[in-house]
């Protein structure tokens, strides 16, 4: 094994495209509150363009070149035209995208020439990695071309979340086999192959409960933030001020699957990082994965408040839709610390690679 030599500044490459993936999802929920999510109505390019100052004569012109690619806003108005700065946003969205593929490719590549040392399995998640990222780019192709239809949106957000995932195990793995055993990936196999499965049912129910906030946020169809009113009480925590409000529409039906949904995997989230604790009195092991799944809990339970907040705080005016960049924003983080968690138990669980050098 090496010590803290020129592996282990290179183990900061799949770290550093998490942090750029993190980047790009922050973006593409500054993308989505502020209605630019077709404002580069074709892909690659947009309005035909490979750059993002496009006039507002420009759009029309566009449109009326090209009928059938209109959004469901221009076929409402159509005199509509996209701002600078929607547009500047989801061109910059998609540059970084392509752009991270660089070191994505070279971290693939780095990895393979030294699969002896850091094992095969680790070349597989690098190239699961590259994988990931070349689905994650055609699904906001079809998130586009569907004018952003509720499963697009949740797909796209459930394909950057596991592409995140993916190197930040391959981060914990290769500190783990390069002599980096610290705090984060001390973890004896018999506890973690006891706390796995419990895991895998945090990590999933999280995941749901981002998925039914992607189905929440999606603008196809009509509004579904609102379909509860607005305002303390009758918006939140009540639904149009009934406790049980009648399913009467889709806004209704996916703003209460979202509440309950969110207090049921809250309740999941309290109970498994009690019982998590317990393993780790019990096995003596353990203590910063237990920290990360409580702070998963803590931060599920700050975004339920975000969401309240949101839904009280609209007005004539329409939501604040910076709240729902953070509800975004600690939904994403409380996934990834509960599913980094699982990753330090499955890390440990791993073979050991056996090099010359030991």
């Amino acid at each position: 094994m090496r010590g803290n030599g020129d592996c282990d500044k290179m183990s900061r490459l799949p770290l550093g495209v998490m942090v750029t993936g993190l980047l790009i999802l922050v973006i593409g929920g500054y993308v989505r509150i502020s209605d630019a999510g077709e404002s580069c109505p074709d892909w690659p390019t947009c309005f035909g363009e490979i750059h993002p100052f496009v006039s507002g004569e420009e759009q029309q012109q566009w449109w009326a070149d090209n009928p059938g690619e209109a959004d469901s806003r221009h076929s409402l108005e159509p005199d509509f035209t996209y701002d600078t700065m929607q547009i500047f946003s989801e061109w910059f969205h998609r540059l970084l995208v392509g752009i991270v593929a660089i070191p994505v490719l070279w971290n693939y590549l780095h990895v393979r020439s030294r699969r002896k040392e850091l094992g095969d399995d680790m070349v597989g998640i690098a190239f699961a990695g590259g994988i990931l990222l070349i689905l994650q780019a055609i699904a906001g192709y079809v998130t586009v071309k569907f004018d952003n239809a509720d499963w697009s949106v949740a797909l796209h957000l459930v394909l950057a979340v596991c592409w995140i995932s993916i190197y930040i195990w391959q981060w914990l793995l290769w500190r783990a086999r390069t002599g980096d055993k610290d705090k984060i990936n001390d973890v004896s196999v018999e506890f973690a192959l006891k706390s796995i499965p419990l895991l895998r049912q945090l990590a999933g129910a999280v995941l749901l409960l981002l998925v039914l906030g992607a189905w929440v946020a999606s603008t196809a169809g009509g509004n579904y933030n609102s379909g509860c009113s607005t305002g303390f009480s009758s918006g939140w925590p009540k639904c149009l001020d009934m406790w049980f409000p009648a399913f009467s529409s889709m806004g209704i039906i996916v703003q209460m699957f979202h509440r309950i949904g969110a207090l049921v995997i809250g309740g999941i989230l309290m109970w498994g990082a009690v019982r998590l604790r317990e393993k780790v009195r019990e096995y003596g092991t353990g203590e910063v994965l237990a920290r990360f799944v409580e702070a998963g809990t803590g931060l599920w339970l700050l975004n339920v408040m975000i969401g309240g907040v949101y839904i009280i705080s609209a007005g004539a005016d329409g939501f604040i839709e910076i709240l729902s960049l953070l509800h975004l924003i600690f939904g994403v983080s409380s996934f990834l610390a509960v599913m980094t968690a699982l990753l330090i138990c499955r890390v440990a669980v791993m073979e050991p690679i056996t090099t010359e050098e030991e």
